[in-house]
């Protein structure tokens, strides 16, 4: 019947009943919470993985950077009575290199060398003194020479060197010293008159020897004894000059002649200092000062490379000095100035140089010892060494240790860790009035040629050139990027959408190693000889894009109707390009109507504009290129992604697509435009290569876009391959990675935060 074939339907139709308890489904439940916690951890322990390991390279760099920090630490080595004190009395204490050994020089013209752990005599030489000729003065020769002159009764000059030999036999070092005269064991003529010597200073060179003095009627004599090299032999003879020297008011208590034997500093009176500049065969008195204002002067010592002058008063100060050039006048284009000071306590007595770097020691009355460097203006470390007061301080060659002579006749030998002294916060970040420069200034120069070279370790001009570098880079890329992903997500036609974007983000897979090849061999003399052309390139090519959809919207129209809606774009491909080949075709024209044929030249000699050829436009054009793929795909993405539903709701209450795309699109999509700007960016300050390549690789502070720049990561990937592992130059470099990092992070987080901002704020829409 009717009723059982319904029936019959219906139970047939009826779905199928699952049982979810059943075991299939109950397994199947706990494998797919299986697989969820797996998941779950695995994301986890993967995100926690990444914070660990930036959160280790933070801690790593820190540990390379902390060290420079630290101060200065002594340590007593030893003490003992002086050695050979029938001798006679100390004028001059010495240390070797391996501070095994030292050297005492006594008034009985005695050279006694002795261990510096014990105090045992290894040898006691004579110098070689003339008969009935007694030493009265001392005077050392350039820091790590070894040379040292004694002044004589007879009006001569004793010169000699202390040196070391160091031999292996049985693989056991030995230190053999010895006492050698360069010039021979005869005394060299320094006063006419043969008066003797109170006071003495040297300086040697390749090619002459000069020597001034004080004799014992007060007056200063000078000799300058030029060196003649038989080139057969190698035999070295000198060639004696008399200098005439003006006599200057007031007792000259001591002297000191500079690195390039062309000026003589007198110290006289109490706080008194005649300076005196060497013409020819004379001595000329360019210029007096006082050094303190009321102070005495208690010792005149000079820094490492004989240019700055420290100068120690009974107050407890130590100045620096050097000379500086000024625009002439009364003082012939130089004048001494007062650099910088430090106090050293009570009473500053003995100063002491290091040999190697641009630090010394100022012993007080008090028998305090400071270590201080003038470069970083900083003291280290300012300890008691004796209660008995110092005299004869002396510093090895390598600057960790110090050995001196207490009041009480006891020799004493400190070891010195002091790795570091050139790194402070001043020296860093602020201006330093570095030797010979005419004012404090912002200087990086890790290294020279000279052993004498004063570190300039200072990371504001590597910050400024990242910032630099970045800043026309970003000028360049995030407009063209942020219009260009615009108008291609939400102007263009789909079809040419899915033929641009792979095109442009094709782009990002260029290693910047070729950019940077191409920057610096192609582009840079391109620009350099095309100035006219890329400037004119800058500013024709808005003008035209704007000049054609002027008159493309003036068109009837039925014409444009017969261009699809979204593809207007094409038409611009052909305008770009016939600006670009009519500016280039122009360059020359404009150049020889406007800049008299050579605008590079027209810059410097008239607008006052320097120019390098590798310099911030060509970084600009090269790293905006590297960038602008970055920038325009996450601002495509996030344009793109604005949901369907607000632009149809405001094109269907009347606004324009123009309007849409500003008053909605665009607030909606700011967070990732945000981020896009926040990215490209991070990728310009950190970007090696194409800086490397493409400027000139100069740390100068200059916004002139002709110039060039050096950049945070570039001046690691350059210098950290040539850096001594562990040196100042080596953690410097750490220091400007931590900057790095540090910056890198910082601005993200405020980019974030801005980001989230940005989301709550229009994410309603």
């Amino acid at each position: 019947s009717m009723g059982d074939v319904t029936a019959d339907t219906e139970a047939t139709t009826e779905p199928a009943r699952i049982d979810f308890n059943e075991a299939k489904y109950v397994a199947r439940r706990r494998y797919r919470a299986l697989k969820d916690k797996a998941a779950g951890f695995a994301i986890g322990f993967g995100g926690i993985s990444v914070i660990i390991a930036i959160l280790l390279i933070f801690v790593y760099l820190l540990s390379e950077v902390l060290p420079m920090f630290r101060g200065a630490s002594v340590e007593q080595r030893a003490e003992y009575a002086v050695p050979a004190a029938s001798a006679g009395e100390t004028l001059l204490l010495e240390l070797e290199e391996q501070t095994e050994i030292a050297l005492r020089l006594t008034d009985s013209g005695q050279a006694v060398f002795f261990n510096t752990g014990n105090g045992a005599v290894i040898q006691q030489t004579a110098l070689a003194l003339p008969p009935q000729v007694t030493v009265t003065s001392v005077a050392k020769g350039a820091a790590g020479s070894g040379k040292v002159a004694f002044g004589l009764s007879n009006g001569e000059v004793l010169l000699f060197k202390h040196n070391y030999q160091i031999s292996f036999p049985n693989d056991q070092r030995v230190i053999t010293p010895a006492i050698e005269y360069p010039y021979g064991d005869q005394p060299l003529l320094l006063d006419a008159e043969h008066q003797a010597i109170t006071r003495l200073a040297l300086r040697d060179d390749e090619n002459q020897l000069l020597i001034s003095g004080v004799n014992g009627q007060g007056k200063l004599v000078i000799s300058r004894f030029v060196k003649e090299e038989n080139f057969l032999s190698g035999d070295v003879s000198l060639e004696r000059e008399e200098i005439w020297a003006p006599q200057v008011r007031g007792i000259i208590r001591s002297l000191a002649i500079d690195v390039g034997q062309h000026w003589i500093y007198l110290q006289t009176g109490a706080n008194g200092l005649s300076v005196l500049q060497l013409r020819g065969a004379e001595a000329e008195l360019h210029s007096q000062l006082k050094l303190t204002q009321s102070e005495q002067v208690t010792d005149m010592e000079f820094l490492l490379g004989g240019i700055s002058l420290l100068v120690a008063d009974a107050g407890g100060t130590v100045a620096q000095w050097f000379l500086v050039r000024t625009s002439g006048g009364e003082t012939d284009g130089w004048e001494l100035q007062k650099i910088r000071e430090f106090k050293a306590g009570s009473g500053a007595g003995e100063l002491v140089s290091e040999q190697r770097r641009k630090g010394f020691l100022a012993a007080n009355a008090k028998g305090e010892v400071s270590i201080f460097n003038t470069t970083a203006q900083r003291r280290l470390l300012t300890t008691q060494v004796s209660a008995a007061g110092l005299a004869n301080l002396a510093i090895s060659p390598r600057a960790n240790a110090l050995i001196y002579e207490s009041g009480e006749g006891r020799i004493g030998v400190w070891n010195i860790d002091n790795e570091h002294p050139e790194v402070s916060w001043s020296a860093l970040w602020q201006k330093v009035w570095y030797e010979s420069y005419q004012e404090p200034e912002y200087i990086w120069q890790s290294s020279a040629a000279n052993n004498d070279f004063e570190p300039k370790l200072s990371i504001m001009p590597l910050a400024f050139g990242t910032i630099k570098a970045a800043f026309y880079a970003m000028l360049l890329a995030a407009p063209l990027a942020i219009c260009g992903a615009i108008f291609t997500a939400h102007f263009m036609a789909p079809a040419m959408r899915r033929k641009v974007k792979p095109v442009i983000e094709l782009m990002e897979a260029l290693p910047t190693v070729i950019l940077g090849f191409l920057a610096g061999l192609w582009l840079a003399p391109f620009v350099e000889f095309h100035l006219p052309a890329i400037f004119s390139l800058l500013i024709c090519a808005p003008l035209a894009v704007l000049a054609i959809s002027f008159i493309w919207f003036q068109l009837p129209r039925q014409i444009r109707g017969k261009v699809p809606e979204g593809w207007y774009a094409a038409f611009l491909i052909p305008v770009i390009i016939l600006v670009g080949w009519l500016c280039i075709s122009a360059s020359v024209p404009m150049e020889n109507a406007f800049f008299g044929g050579d605008m590079r030249s027209w810059l410097g000699n008239v607008a006052g504009i320097s120019f390098d050829q590798r310099n911030a436009l060509v970084v600009g054009l090269a790293m905006g290129f590297a960038v602008i793929p970055t920038i325009f795909s996450i601002t495509e993405d996030a344009i793109f992604s604005v949901p369907k539903h607000l632009t149809n709701g405001s094109l269907a209450l009347g606004a324009t697509p123009w309007q849409t795309l500003v008053r909605v699109v665009l607030l909606t999509a700011s967070p990732g435009i945000f981020s896009a700007v926040m990215i490209g960016f991070g990728r310009a300050v950190g970007e090696t290569m194409i800086v490397l390549m493409a400027t000139g690789n100069t740390p100068i502070m200059d916004w002139n876009i002709f110039e060039g720049m050096r950049t945070l990561a570039a001046n690691i990937a350059v210098e950290m391959p040539e850096s001594e592992v562990g040196s100042t130059h080596y953690r410097v470099l750490f220091l400007a990675a931590f900057v790095l990092f540090i910056f890198t992070f910082v601005f993200n987080t405020v980019a974030e935060i801005v980001r989230q901002r940005l989301r709550q704020r229009y994410g309603s829409l």
